[in-house]
């Protein structure tokens, strides 16, 4: 049901577009084994990478920090089950919203509470927002208080998560 009917980073900070970045250097399997391995521990130690990948830990520490260095690794963060911090609510909602406005939107979405991605994205709609809220009534006020508030947003739509799993990079 249309939200209007019913009557929130942890991500990248929205910039001014600039110069594109220049083109990250191809990856070989050692890199991508770095990649699989630091996505499913980012706490891994140099040493461990080292091993793991059968390079010197020189060699590891120089091809983590050229995987940061070229963009490719944009961060370290932890996977939070959302519902034990907290966060029993958690919704994809769906925005139409005003032709050109995209950058003023995001801008504003990313001060949301809750909001943990957002995405603009091709469709019956334009922007795909994921939020996670304490409780339904968090979320109610989030969605028709906040985000309906924004002027360049014409209408929502909140689908509601029952259950998820996040999918990790493929175990070797």
């Amino acid at each position: 049901m249309p939200d209007e009917q019913m009557a929130n980073a942890g991500g990248q900070s929205p910039t001014a577009p600039t110069a594109p970045s220049p083109a990250a250097r191809p990856l070989d399997t050692i890199d991508r084994s770095i990649l699989r391995m630091l996505q499913n521990d980012g706490r891994a130690s140099i040493r461990s990478v080292a091993e793991r990948v059968h390079v010197s830990r020189a060699n590891a520490y120089a091809r983590i920090n050229r995987l940061i260095d070229d963009g490719v690794i944009r961060g370290f963060s932890a996977l939070v089950d959302q519902e034990r911090a907290g966060q029993g609510a958690s919704a994809y909602i769906t925005l139409k919203i005003v032709q050109n406005s995209w950058r003023t939107v995001r801008k504003q979405l990313t001060t949301l509470p809750g909001a943990t991605h957002i995405a603009l994205v091709s469709g019956d709609f334009d922007v795909l927002l994921l939020v996670h809220t304490k409780d339904n009534r968090e979320l109610r006020e989030l969605v028709l208080t906040r985000i309906q508030s924004i002027p360049e947003v014409l209408s929502t739509r909140t689908l509601l998560v029952f259950e998820e799993t996040d999918l990790g990079p493929e175990q070797e």
